[in-house]
Order: C-alpha cells, then structure tokens, then sequence
C-alpha cells in the first residue's frame, strides 16, 4: 500500500479572550497585583475587627501606597494610549488621588492641622528628602551628574511664585491687616489664582517633560507599550475605589494613632501622612536617579512638589467649602510657610547649576531631618 500523505495543516490552539490582555502583564505587575490584595485584605480585617489602632493605621498606610503604585501604573500605560497633553491632564488629575481622598475625608473629621501638614509636608519631603536621596544615590553610584536645568529652573520658578501665594493669607493674619478677618475668601481668591497658573504652565511643562516626549515618539514609531486601554482603564478605576475606601479606615485610626503614639497632629501631617501619600512617586525619582537618568528624575520629584502647590492644595481649599467638614484656608503656622519658603529657595540653588553631587543629597537631607524634628513637639 501506498502511505498517505500526512495533512501539512495545523491548527493553532484559540486562545482565551481575556489571555491577551493578561499575557502583557509582566511577573512584577502580578506580584504588585496580588501584594495589593492581600493588603487589602488584611486592612479590612483589621479595621473591621477592631484591631488596636495602631496596626489599623500601619495597614491602611500600606494598603494606600501600594494602591498608589497601581494608580501610577494605570496611569502611565493609558498615557501610552493617549497624546501627550491628554497624558498629562490624566497623570495631574489622579497622580495625587490618594493624598487628596486622605485629606478630604481628614477635612470631613476635623483634622485640619493634619491636612496642612501633610500638604506643606509632601512638599518639604520632595524637595527636600526625596530629592536629597535620589542626588546621594545617584551621586554615589554615578558621581558627578549633569542635567538639562532648564526645565528645573521653571518648575522652582513656580514654586517660589506658588509659596509666594500660600504664605499671603497666613502673613496678612500675623501682620493683622485688614484682610485677616477674611481670611476664608482670602484664600479661596489664592487658591483660583494658583489653579489659572497651573493651567497657564500646562503648556510648558509638557513641552519639556524629556520622558513624555520618548513616549510619544515610541508610540509614533510604533515601539509597543504595555497595557491595552481597557486593562490601564480597569486597574485604574479599581485602584480609585480602593483608594477611596482605604482613605477612609487610614483617616479614621489615624487620630486613635497619633494618640497611642503621642506625636502632634503637626508631626503626623508632615511626616507620617506625607511620606505615605507620596511614596510612589519618592521611589519613582530615587530610583530613575539610580539609573543614571537626572532629567526624568528631576522631572518627576520636582514637578510633584508643584503639582501640590498648584493643585491639590488649592483644589482641597475650594473642595472644603462643599465637603461639610472643617474650612481649609491657607492661614497656616509661621513655622510651616517659614520651612517651605527656606525649602524652595534651596532646592532652586542645588538645581540651579544643571548639576549635582553626592555632598548636596546629604545636606538636603540633614535640613529635612532639623525640620521635621521642629515639628515633633506641635
């Protein structure tokens, strides 16, 4: 008998619908993914236990950073989907998500001293320790590093012009001016002023934003970029609703907290909340530092400073008017405005030059740490 030939056609195995967009992921991604569940899970549990407040606080504080991680990882590949001013509307409207959520539900309870240090605290943390450790790792890793200081120069720029309005309200009550006894429509009139500023330096900033600019012409060049939309946009949306919940049981043990602790409102503000509620983006620019990347890391520690200054803060000041709470204004503690304004004109000096060294990362650390040891006390 004569064999038959064998059948030259295969047949290709149909994956999944939903493999497509799981195989992307990478192994880091699923392990983010399922770090974030279970801290999730475990803040739930301690919270609606009853557990001791302190665990309570440790946990929701873990469980908010990592869903801040995932909210910078949503954010930055649906970036990859969009134009680059599309990205950055996106990246300034949830970058801070988890820092606003805490201080809006702090607001709600009354806790204003801790709202304005955590907000005058994340912008001491950047400008001072994040940005002091990522010069003396870099430093130390690469020595002598260079980087375009034009956009720095900008960035510190508004900062000066940002704290200028911040301290205003809080100097015209000192100085018992006449404006002190309307000290709420005084900084509701600051806080429009800094958000028409952030809007007219839109332009800028993602003109000169170096790692948006690569993006963009990956995704011209057709170089893939990760995530499809619908999973960035899916992470994203559960990311947000985590954030908000978690917000929640952080703000309500965090008084209980500060008590067991016995450290002042001030110091939880500026310290405690601060840190947690940017420890994302602290990582981000230590570690683009690392790799020998000044301007993106630049870009990233000092841009969320401004974002701060310029947004979330001004946008907390309008937003408490509404919430019920307590009323934010910008009449804050002399010693606060008094460590920004000392902060920003340092920071705009180191990065003056388009250079930085070891030594300068140690310096920017010692003043955060004098810093925040004022504030142990109150």
């Amino acid at each position: 008998m004569v064999p038959m030939p064998r059948c030259g056609v295969r047949f290709a195995a149909v994956p999944h619908p939903g493999w497509s967009t799981l195989h992307v992921l990478k192994r880091n991604e699923i392990v983010v993914f399922g770090v974030t569940g279970v801290a999730l899970i475990a803040a739930a549990v301690l919270h609606f236990s009853g557990a001791s407040a302190i665990l309570q606080f440790a946990s929701s504080a873990i469980a908010l950073s990592l869903l801040a991680l995932n909210v910078s990882s949503g954010t930055e590949h649906a970036g990859a989907h969009l134009s680059p001013g599309a990205t950055g509307i996106l990246q300034s409207a949830l970058g801070n998500l988890p820092e606003v959520l805490v201080c809006a539900f702090s607001l709600r309870a009354g806790l204003v001293q801790v709202v304005q240090g955590a907000l005058i605290g994340s912008m001491l943390a950047n400008s001072l320790l994040v940005l002091g450790l990522a010069i003396l790792v870099g430093g130390v890793k690469h020595g002598r590093m260079h980087f375009d200081a034009e956009a720095p120069r900008m960035i510190m720029s508004l900062m000066v012009v940002a704290v200028a309005a911040l301290a205003m309200p809080t100097l015209a009550h000192q100085l018992h001016t006449p404006a002190a006894s309307h000290e709420r429509q005084l900084s509701a009139v600051s806080a429009v002023l800094l958000l028409i500023i952030f809007v007219a330096s839109l332009r800028f900033s993602l003109s000169s934003d170096p790692e948006r600019s690569v993006r963009h012409a990956e995704r011209v060049a057709g170089v893939p970029d990760g995530w499809p939309l619908s999973l960035a946009i899916a992470v994203l949306v559960a990311a947000s609703i985590g954030a908000a919940v978690v917000s929640e049981w952080f703000v309500s043990a965090l008084e209980p907290a500060i008590e067991a602790l016995h450290i002042s409102q001030a110091f939880a503000g500026i310290v405690v909340v601060a840190i947690a509620g940017n420890a994302v983006e602290n990582v981000a620019g230590i570690r683009l530092m690392a790799k020998n990347r000044p301007d993106y890391a630049m870009s990233v520690i000092l841009n969320s400073s401004l974002m701060i200054a310029l947004v979330v803060a001004p946008a907390l000041v309008l937003l408490s008017f509404v919430l019920g709470g307590a009323i934010l204004t910008l009449v804050m503690p002399p010693l606060l405005i008094a460590a920004l304004l000392l902060t920003t004109l340092i920071s705009a000096i180191v990065v003056n030059d388009g250079e930085a060294i070891w030594l300068e990362g140690v310096a920017l650390i010692g003043l955060y740490v004098i810093i925040a040891a004022a504030f142990w006390w109150g």
